[in-house]
């Protein structure tokens, strides 16, 4: 089987997973207490096998650990027994597989961890599993964040506007 590609961050309490595999069929997920993730599952129309087997750095807590099974991607929340910053994900030294990479979008350095975020308490029960890796630009109006104020004056600003309107790449149109 192959291996599917995997982010990966952490916090001083947890740990971030994520499994890009696309319409991922037949999932099968196992986290055990001393740190080992066993994940499988099937895409494509001929259900090509995928599997990842490895050990955590450490012992996590398998009650407080959390998944959400994506159409794009399966986020595993993975809640660490002692909260401590890990010096790796596995507890295998050398180098990490190719299919492993940090999820830079996530990632926070030890010195950086907001005070008070961490913590044996914390609820995970209002997090939103399935936003976890939405990148992008969302909701956000490109064209609001150019609208000035409107003084009712019809100015020479104004009718160009088609003119220099942003292209697709948010750079905006040479005038003619």
């Amino acid at each position: 089987s192959r291996h599917p590609s995997v982010k990966w961050a952490q916090r001083s309490d947890k740990v971030f997973l994520t499994i890009d595999l696309p319409d991922a069929r037949d999932v099968k997920l196992e986290l055990e207490p001393e740190g080992r993730f066993f994940f499988s599952a099937t895409t494509g129309p001929c259900k090509v096998p995928y599997e990842i087997d490895f050990d955590l750095f450490d012992k996590v807590d398998v009650n407080e650990s959390k998944v959400s099974i994506g159409m794009r991607n399966i986020c595993y929340l993975v809640k660490k027994a002692e909260e401590k910053w890990w010096s790796r994900l596995l507890k295998q030294e050398g180098k990490p597989p190719l299919f492993l990479k940090v999820d830079w979008d996530k990632w926070v350095d030890e010195d950086e961890e907001p005070e008070g975020t961490s913590g044996a308490n914390m609820d995970f029960g209002d997090m939103d599993f399935s936003k976890l890796n939405m990148g992008g630009a969302g909701d956000f109006d490109f064209g609001a964040a150019d609208q000035d104020k409107d003084d009712g004056s019809d100015t020479q600003e104004e009718s160009n506007v088609e003119e220099e309107a942003p292209t697709v790449d948010g750079a905006p149109k040479a005038k003619a």
